[in-house]
């Protein structure tokens, strides 16, 4: 690779001096012998920006840090050789808006919660341009001038770091807006939105709050008096549901604006138990403002999945879809979205994250559902985990890698086909012991009854023995130090030095086949000499292995995950285990059937869906959940480029975005109704619905 060094270079990438400072950038890769066109375009592409390079240009950092003066351009031949250099550093650029040059553009104003057509309109604006003018073109634009521009706001919303919103005074200039921010980021630029909206909000004036962090399974007067308590009388709230008591979590209604208001600001600063309590101030979408025949999207992200690319995703998805649909797990996980989407009669979701990620969405979905108008939603998935195994099954791939346009991932949505998960309820009931209970899952996400019996939903497999002690180890390293834990190659590279300990060391599973007995659909099974059983229910395991091996001719019938069958497989040993990851060998094919009953004589390590413990003596059983989950799997169609369309800086030849979403909306055609070309149902702070691209963009000027 080093010949590869005198051909190629990496350059950092800064789009604006926020960035600079908070050390955010993008790392390029570029011939040595590029020119400007080819290097800006390039830039472009890694912060996915489809506008006309025209109206951008790259400067050298360390060039103007030299010379004291003002940033020096790139300028042809040779802008990657001139780059001036820092020892020890890679070369640095900054992605600059032409903003002196353009004193004029087009800003794009959506309609928030006005009942229009049109999902957004495209107004020119100047330097002298004022919100005020703004709000009256819009007004014209949508239809509405026969309304009081003294009965609307506009607000500006930006995307960047979650979702915040600012009303604007009527004489504030939005090009100037557009402008300031495109010096601080080109990207928070191309992630802010200008929202137009009636002051007087005509849906009614109630505001739900959802509040988390609050301890579990207390009564509704119990949550109800401690609310009461934090937020004193005169701030009480008007009602309270749902509860989501295993949570700790509900919301709570406000029908006046201002105490709604002065509620959020008094229970973020609330504490119980050292803990701050989890607010949120919810949405509100009404079923009316969705038209007929259409499916709104609900996005999960788990920005702590994959390293920085959950970040990425969350910011990419709030530009590309509306603000209000992107949920951030870490803010009160799938829940407030949930609530927010539950008078919805018919929608999907997309899932960000790994296995455990869709498992905690599934199980919400699981305790609301009987509450919600759609009880079982799709759901699709962009792979962000180590494993991605149930990912892998549904074709959506091994793991995002970041080089995928996130208007791509949408587009697949879209064309993705539905198809049943089973899912399984497995129930531990442990021997009577007065002196010992046996450990306790590490993160319980099943519940215990008074007897000590817990019970868990398995979507992808359940391990015994060898395979859950190496999972065991791996979660307790992850735990000391999960900031070691971030990246996929890291990962699996502890699982190889742990499984190279258990090869040296004690072993606890020796002759597990001595230590269970197993009963499938109430035949006793005979055990070969194992040291890990593995009950499948995909054929992914241990990040895209199948244990149970391709397809021969014996007793057993070809499985999938919707025949109401599960697949007992057996494991030798660590060596056995690393041969099938690497895809040398299979396991040990046991059993298959719809109703597992396993004794364990003895403490043995255990895992559900890669959650794992050591289980004490007594009974387990696996039967089939009368709990249903319909998944959305990729369709087999080759993948349009990964990387979004850009226009020669000319403006002229190329395939723009605009075309492709033209080709897109003509496949689906018949499947769903759409206005304009929007490729899909997005849904806007107020539930109006915005598109992704516009076909009818004008390259010549610049559209916010």
């Amino acid at each position: 690779f080093e010949d590869l060094d005198h051909v190629f270079e990496m350059i950092k990438v800064y789009d604006g001096n926020s960035s600079f400072r908070r050390r955010i950038f993008r790392v390029i890769t570029v011939s040595r012998q590029a020119t400007t066109e080819q290097l800006l375009t390039t830039a472009l592409r890694a912060f996915h920006i489809t506008k006309d390079p025209g109206n951008f240009y790259l400067t050298d950092i360390y060039a103007s840090e030299d010379t004291r003066l003002a940033e020096v351009r790139l300028t042809d031949p040779l802008p990657v050789m001139n780059l001036h250099r820092k020892e020890g550093k890679r070369p640095a650029v900054f992605l600059r808006f032409r903003d002196r040059d353009n004193d004029s553009g087009e800003v794009r104003v959506y309609p928030g919660k006005l009942q229009v057509s049109e999902a957004y309109c495209t107004v020119p604006v100047n330097g002298e341009t004022t919100i005020a003018d703004l709000i009256r073109e819009a007004l014209i634009r949508f239809g509405l001038e026969n309304f009081k521009c003294e009965d609307y706001r506009l607000s500006e919303i930006l995307l960047d770091r979650g979702v915040t919103e600012r009303v604007l005074t009527w004489d504030e200039r939005p090009w100037e807006i557009v402008k300031q921010l495109g010096k601080d980021s080109i990207r928070q630029m191309e992630l802010m939105r200008f929202y137009l909206q009636l002051k007087q909000d005509p849906h009614g004036p109630n505001l739900a709050l959802f509040v988390g962090n609050l301890p579990p399974n207390l009564s509704q007067r119990n949550y109800e008096n401690m609310l009461t308590e934090f937020l004193g009388k005169e701030n009480k709230f008007s009602s309270i549901g749902p509860i989501y008591y295993e949570y700790g979590s509900m919301v709570i209604t406000y029908e006046d604006s201002n105490k709604a208001v002065r509620a959020l600001y008094i229970l973020r600063e609330t504490t119980y138990d050292d803990k701050h309590l989890l607010v949120m101030l919810l949405p509100n979408i009404e079923p009316s403002m969705v038209p007929q025949g259409v499916q709104p999207l609900l996005v999960f992200v788990n920005v702590k999945s994959g390293g920085c690319q959950g970040l990425e995703l969350i910011s990419s998805f709030r530009k590309l879809l509306n603000p209000y649909q992107v949920f951030d797990l870490d803010n009160g996980g799938p829940l407030p979205g949930l609530y927010v989407f539950r008078h919805i009669k018919d929608y999907k979701i997309l899932v960000c994250g790994g296995d455990g990620t869709i498992g905690w969405v599934l199980q919400c979905l699981d305790n609301v559902g009987q509450d919600s108008e759609c009880s079982s939603p799709a759901c699709a998935i962009v792979p962000l985990g180590t494993g991605n195994d149930l990912a892998r099954v549904l074709r959506w791939g091994p793991g995002y890698t970041g080089g995928e346009d996130p208007l791509n991932l949408l587009r697949d949505v879209i064309d993705a086909e539905e198809i049943r998960l089973d899912r399984w309820t497995v129930v531990f009931h442990p021997e009577d012991k007065a002196d010992d209970k046996g450990q306790q899952p590490l993160n319980p996400s099943g519940s215990t009854s008074e007897d000590n019996t817990q019970i868990f939903v398995m979507n992808n497999y359940f391990g015994i023995g060898i395979d859950a002690d190496l999972c065991l180890d791996f979660h307790n390293a992850r735990e000391e130090n999960p900031n070691k834990f971030n990246s996929r190659l890291h990962n699996k590279g502890v699982y190889v030095k742990m499984g190279l300990r258990k090869m040296v060391g004690r072993k606890m599973c020796k002759d597990l086949h001595k230590e269970i007995r197993l009963e499938v659909d109430g035949k006793l099974v005979e055990l070969p000499q194992v040291e890990g059983i593995i009950i499948l229910n995909i054929l992914s395991w241990g990040s895209g292995a199948n244990p149970w091996g391709p397809e021969k001719e014996d007793q057993f019938s070809k499985p999938n995950h919707w025949d109401g069958m599960l697949e007992v497989v057996g494991v030798t040993g660590v060596v056995h285990l690393g041969q099938i990851q690497s895809g040398l060998r299979s396991a040990m094919r046991i059993a298959q059937g719809g109703h597992i009953k396993i004794h364990l004589n003895s403490d043995i390590p255990v895992q559900v869906d890669g959650e794992p413990w050591v289980q004490s003596p007594g009974d387990v059983v696996v039967l089939k959940s009368a709990l249903k989950a319909t998944m959305l799997k990729k369709n087999k169609i080759k993948r349009r480029n990964t990387e979004p369309s850009i226009l020669p800086a000319n403006g002229e030849g190329g395939k723009s975005s605009d075309d492709i979403d033209a080709t897109m909306l003509k496949k689906m055609k018949g499947k769903m109704k759409r206005r304009n070309t929007e490729p899909l149902m997005l849904v806007s702070p107020g539930a109006q619905f915005v598109v992704a691209q516009d076909a009818s963009a004008n390259h010549n000027n610049t559209a916010f």
